[in-house]
């Protein structure tokens, strides 16, 4: 069993940065694949990043390509995101998932996670 718990989210304003963390408990960190995902009201849960357990292979949608970045500290038992050149559109509640499994890839779509955090919400004014 894993919980993760995100923190970091805020209220930001167009054009700025802000960093959400995701923490796990338990000692197995290290062999999940870790993601990152978003809804905004009214939509679908979508992925926004993703890193495989190694942290060797990431992955990012076009909408946040060049502007975020996904990393992971296996001894800290934490995955970050760091958002740049934030947008109005970015405008969701973004949670952690965790996602068990023998290889050592990213994984894109919700059903391959077997854990999610609460999430937190992010908010850009423009």
């Amino acid at each position: 069993q894993v919980q993760l718990v995100e923190s970091g989210g805020g209220l930001v304003q167009a054009g700025g940065s802000l960093r959400v963390s995701c923490t796990a408990s338990g000692r197995t960190f290290s062999t999940y694949a870790m993601g990152w995902f978003r809804q905004a009201p009214g939509k679908e849960r979508t992925v926004v990043a993703a890193i495989s357990w190694s942290g060797g292979s990431t992955y990012y949608s076009d909408s946040v390509k060049g502007r975020f970045t996904i990393s992971r500290d296996n001894a800290k038992n934490t995955v970050y995101l760091q958002m740049s050149s934030l947008k109005p559109e970015d405008t969701a509640v973004y949670y952690c998932a965790a996602g068990a499994g023998y290889l050592d890839v990213v994984r894109t779509t919700p059903s391959r996670y077997n854990y999610w955090g609460q999430g937190t919400q992010v908010t850009v004014s423009s």
